[in-house]
């Protein structure tokens, strides 16, 4: 091997370690917010995508949510309904407060959560580390 094709193999090397460092800071991400307003209803367009990606229930993250604007909510298919108007940066607000209340590990703060309860009381539990921790509100 030349000293032109070693310094090349290393280039190509250090390339795809950089492509591979942007795409591992971002792993989690939430959806961009589509929000619509009619009348003096909103609606979250692509509500079923948070649930997915939140690996969350869908009935409990819509209870969060119309809990926190202290409106009513009502799920039509894929969309979300809540009376009154609201910005896509409220709803984007709330998404994040959730995911660092209902997701991410206290102790890691990993995305790889999942909700056990045990004798009426709610444990966060960590799928990275295995670190419990209870929880305090009720939508998890």
């Amino acid at each position: 091997m030349t000293k032109a094709e070693y310094e090349n193999l290393l280039k190509r090397i250090q390339d795809n370690l950089g492509n591979t460092k942007k795409q591992s800071s971002g792993r989690f991400e939430l959806p961009v917010v589509d929000v619509m307003r009619e009348g003096q209803k909103t609606f979250l367009r692509n509500f079923s995508e948070f649930p997915k990606v939140l690996r969350r229930d869908p009935d409990k993250v819509l209870q969060y949510l119309s809990k926190e604007f202290a409106v009513p909510a009502e799920r039509l298919g894929d969309k979300a309904m809540f009376i009154g108007k609201r910005d896509a940066d409220d709803f984007t607000r709330l998404f994040r407060i959730y995911v660092k209340d209902y997701l991410e590990c206290n102790t890691c703060k990993s995305p790889d959560t999942k909700i056990v309860k045990e004798n009426r009381i709610t444990f966060l539990v960590c799928e990275a580390c295995g670190a419990k921790s209870t929880l305090k509100g009720k939508y998890a």
